[in-house]
This record gives C-alpha cells, sequence and structure tokens, in this order.
C-alpha cells in the first residue's frame, strides 16, 4: 500500500512518474503477476518487478515515456541464451504494462491505500488498449471513483474483486486490491520491537497489545500501525478476528502468555506462534488441553514461535518469526 502513497505523494507535489506492473507471467520469472514498480521523474524508483535484466529494461522503458499519456505493453521474453548472457537463473516470458500516473487518478491511488490497509476489497479497473486509456476503484458497495465506468461494467467486472491477483478481461486490467495481513502481536517487550520492525517491512498490518503504556508508545513502536493499550483480559472484546489474523504471543511471563492462548483458540485465525522454552510450551499446552481444547486445536499453534535458526538475540529472534510468517501467508 505504501507504493500507492508514494504515487500520491508525487502527483500531490506536481511530479510525474511510471507505474509499472507485471501482467502476465510464465515460466519461472522472477515475480508474481501483479507485482509492481514506480519509477518517478526524478529516476528515483520504488517497489520491484523482479529486478535483473526485466527491471532494468522497464525501468530504462519508463524514463522514455515520462510525458507521454497512454499505456505501454512490454513483452519480454527470456529464453535460455539470453538468461544465461545476463548471468541470471530465471527464465519465462513477462508482460509488464507501463502506465503514466495522471493528477486525475490520485484520489483512486489515495483511496486504494486507504482499503488496503484497512483489509477493505476493492478492485482496480484500467483501460490498457492503446490510446483509451482510463482507470477507476470500484469498492464493496459498487461505489467508483476516477473516469469511471457504466453500470453495467460496474456490475460485470465487480465480481472480480475476489481474485487472488490481476486478469485482463476486453481490453481491461482488473486488480483486486491486495489487502495487508493483520499481525496481532501480545507483549510490548524488546523481541516486538524488532518483530513490528521486520514484519512491517514485508507487509503486514501490526499491531502491537500491552497493557502498559510505558512500553506500548510511539517512541518504541513508531512503525506500528496500531498501538493498543489494554487489559489482555479485556482487549478481546475490541480485537477483530476474521480468520485471516496471524498472531505473536509474546508477553512478559507464562501466565499471560496461557490467557492471550486460551482466548485466541477460541477465534478463527491464520498463525498462532507463542514464544517461549520447549518447557514453557509443553505446560501452557497441558494447561489447554485441561481447558478442554482438541488436539486439532493445539497442532495449530507455532511453539516455540519461529523457524529454527539456532536464534538467540532479539533481532535473530524476530527474523525467525517472519520468516514462519511469510511462510505461511504464502502457503
Amino acid at each position: 500500500m505504501e507504493l500507492y502513497e508514494t504515487v500520491a505523494n508525487y502527483l500531490k507535489d506536481g511530479q510525474k512518474g511510471i507505474l509499472v506492473t507485471v501482467i502476465y507471467r510464465a515460466g519461472s520469472s522472477p515475480r508474481e503477476a501483479g507485482a509492481k514498480m514506480f519509477v518517478g521523474e526524478d529516476r528515483r524508483t520504488y517497489g520491484t518487478v523482479g529486478g535483473g535484466r526485466l527491471e532494468a529494461q522497464a525501468y530504462e522503458e519508463a524514463l522514455t515515456m515520462m510525458d507521454e499519456k497512454g499505456v505501454k505493453i512490454l513483452h519480454i521474453r527470456m529464453d535460455g541464451r539470453a538468461v544465461e548472457g545476463d548471468a541470471m537463473l530465471c527464465g519465462g516470458n513477462v508482460d509488464i504494462l507501463l502506465e503514466p500516473v495522471l493528477e486525475r487518478h490520485i484520489e483512486v491511488y489515495r483511496r486504494v491505500a486507504y482499503l488496503g490497509r484497512r483489509g477493505r476489497k476493492g478492485l482496480v479497473v484500467t483501460r490498457i488498449k492503446e490510446g483509451e486509456y482510463s482507470k477507476t476503484l470500484i469498492e464493496e458497495n459498487l461505489e467508483t471513483s476516477g473516469d469511471g465506468l457504466s453500470k453495467q461494467d460496474v456490475e460485470r467486472f465487480s465480481p472480480y474483486v475476489n481474485e487472488k491477483g490481476p486478469v485482463e478481461v476486453d481490453g481491461y486490467l482488473l486488480e483486486p486490491i491486495k489487502t495487508l495481513s493483520v499481525l496481532y502481536i501480545f507483549g510490548a517487550g524488546h523481541v516486538s520491537q524488532f518483530l513490528s520492525k521486520v514484519a512491517k517491512m514485508v507487509d503486514f498490518h501490526v499491531v502491537i497489545i500491552d497493557d502498559r503504556a510505558e512500553f506500548a508508545n510511539r517512541e518504541r513502536f513508531p512503525e506500528a500501525d496500531e498501538l493498543v493499550v489494554e487489559d489482555f483480559h479485556r482487549v478481546f472484546d475490541t480485537l477483530k478476528f476474521t480468520g485471516e489474523e496471524f498472531v505473536a504471543i509474546i508477553t512478559r511471563g507464562h501466565k499471560y502468555d496461557a490467557h492471550v492462548l486460551f482466548e485466541v483458540l477460541k477465534r478463527p485465525t491464520r498463525y498462532i506462534g507463542m514464544i517461549g522454552s520447549k518447557r514453557k510450551v509443553r505446560i501452557v499446552l497441558d494447561h489447554m488441553r485441561q481447558s478442554g481444547f482438541s488436539e486439532e486445536q493445539l497442532e495449530k499453534v507455532h511453539a516455540p514461535i519461529g523457524i529454527d535458526i539456532k536464534a538467540e538475540t532479539p533481532q535473530e529472534i524476530a527474523i525467525s518469526i517472519v520468516a514462519e510468517l511469510i511462510k505461511v501467508r504464502g502457503e
């Protein structure tokens, strides 16, 4: 979502740029369809479409079309000889869309960033036929912003909001808004500080939860999306669980960890991880069994939390946890 905010900020400052999007991928090319990069008129780049020759070619092409108003599609074919010549290990076929960012679309970019941060659905519809460029945002309630579409097209395209990636239909590129996965971090200690930073770097919506304002504050967690200072026994009345949330339990003591796990296990989640030694984990899980939770429920708990990389420092533990979050998110 930060990429869309960057685009909006460039437009607000009267600057131009080119938005680059992978719209088709076949073979083992480096990034999936939907990957984006923004190239500003100041030659700065944000995001990536895969690096190497592919990205370099897209970058150079973007610089040549800063003053254009229409779109362009690059068909990049990375056959075995081209890959070997560039010392690349990825081959495949990629189509890349290059489109100018226009001032009339600033509200679309702002709104997409807003919806993505809040986990709300939407569909960006871009006309990519040569000479007919337009961009419209369709929200869940069918309200639109941008260039607009006919009522028939809004109704025809809106079901694509549930697609996992971009789809091309009749000369339109339909891109469902990619929402950020919510990560609830219970506990605001040293490990959580680094976990928040690293998780934010890989596009999680980070929510810090602790009952101590002297720990859960902006000075310690400047990058966190939300800070919740509340008693661990009462906070669940205000937290949203849809089944897609990631939960990291890293409180300051066994009794808090056990209580948080007890409450989380009663709710639908995508991931549950709890920090602690094997002995502590065994004690807490035995308590959960005695509380009536099934083995099937307990098998969903990643404990000790994180991938085993022999982590010792708070920084290393945070990296091991985020590695596990990324793995689960991609499954």
